[in-house]
């Protein structure tokens, strides 16, 4: 429930004065029991709705914390999820689980609320190689979840540069807001898309990879050393790589429905600083980033 409707039952008699306060007071979170506060009211706040981080939760608590977002929100978006905790949520949420191809990322939702809003912009998901589609996949469930339309161009890494190229076409037609290109080992693609498309890149290290510079480490920092304007989030930050791509796509998509982007976008409810850097800012024809490489840590986590 919105501020709005809460003071139109007010206004209505539907409610009284102290509910109406009380419920007010509500949306700024929800205690789940003594384990945690959720943000009920962050994707308002900021356009960013809060996720569900489950890796370190016990079943019982991850199961308490995702139920109290659904019954708040109608949907919630929960990553690092581990095959067991997966079973235990599909057991406690029969049929209002969607998941990601490798089962690491799911969307729990209400019956009411079966599919994700669909008023925002245009991103890309790009990825290098198959073992980086996990990550890129975690990114292209964040900008769904944000309103965003989503086109995904999997395993074109550098090594078979032909393949890219035959996918630039479909790339140019489907016009994306911003591109999020996964990629590890020696982590180029997002350097060589950044410098054949006018849409503002986000480079997502992936921890594939081994030997030196493994985990991560070379895609991260061959990143932050391109030669083309991009912005960079943490490795495996596929969460905030969404997010962060949704946040440019649905500005662009508030211009373009002539709100001016002061309140438009993903579910209609968006923060406008358009980066996980204030430093940063969009270009308002939808070209580059400006101001370098970001170095994006964190994220809306629960």
């Amino acid at each position: 429930m919105d501020i709005q409707k809460i003071l139109e039952q007010y206004r209505n008699g539907e409610m009284t004065l102290a509910d109406a306060e009380e419920n007010i007071r509500s949306m700024g979170f929800l205690s789940v029991s003594d384990i945690a506060r959720v943000d009920t009211f962050r994707c308002k706040r900021t356009g960013v709705p809060e996720a569900v981080l489950a890796e370190g939760k016990t079943d019982d608590d991850l199961t308490a914390i995702v139920r109290a977002h659904v019954e708040a929100s109608g949907r919630v978006l929960v990553t690092r999820v581990s095959s067991n905790q997966m079973e235990k949520l599909d057991a406690a949420f029969p049929g209002c689980v969607q998941k990601n191809r490798a089962q690491t990322v799911c969307v729990v939702h209400s019956k009411e609320k079966p599919e994700p809003p669909q008023d925002g912009g245009v991103v890309a998901i790009i990825s290098a190689g198959t073992v980086d589609i996990k990550v890129a996949e975690e990114a292209k469930m964040t900008a769904e979840e944000m309103g965003c339309r989503t086109i995904e161009i999997y395993d074109v890494g550098v090594a078979g540069y032909h393949r890219l190229i035959l996918e630039m076409e479909k790339l140019r037609d489907a016009k994306p807001d911003a591109i999020v290109v996964a990629a590890g080992r020696e982590g180029t693609l997002p350097t060589v898309v950044a410098g054949i498309i006018d849409a503002p890149v986000i480079g997502l290290p992936v921890s594939s990879g081994y030997g030196a510079g493994a985990n991560g480490e070379a895609a991260l920092l061959s990143m932050l050393q391109s030669c083309s304007v991009i912005s960079v989030v943490n490795i495996d930050a596929g969460f905030v790589a969404g997010a962060y791509a949704a946040r440019i796509a649905n500005r662009m998509q508030a211009v373009r429905d002539g709100s001016g982007g002061s309140n438009g976008g993903g579910s209609g409810n968006s923060n406008h600083s358009g980066s996980s850097d204030s430093s940063n800012h969009v270009d308002s024809s939808g070209g580059s980033i400006h101001n370098g490489n970001s170095h994006a840590k964190g994220g809306s986590h629960q």
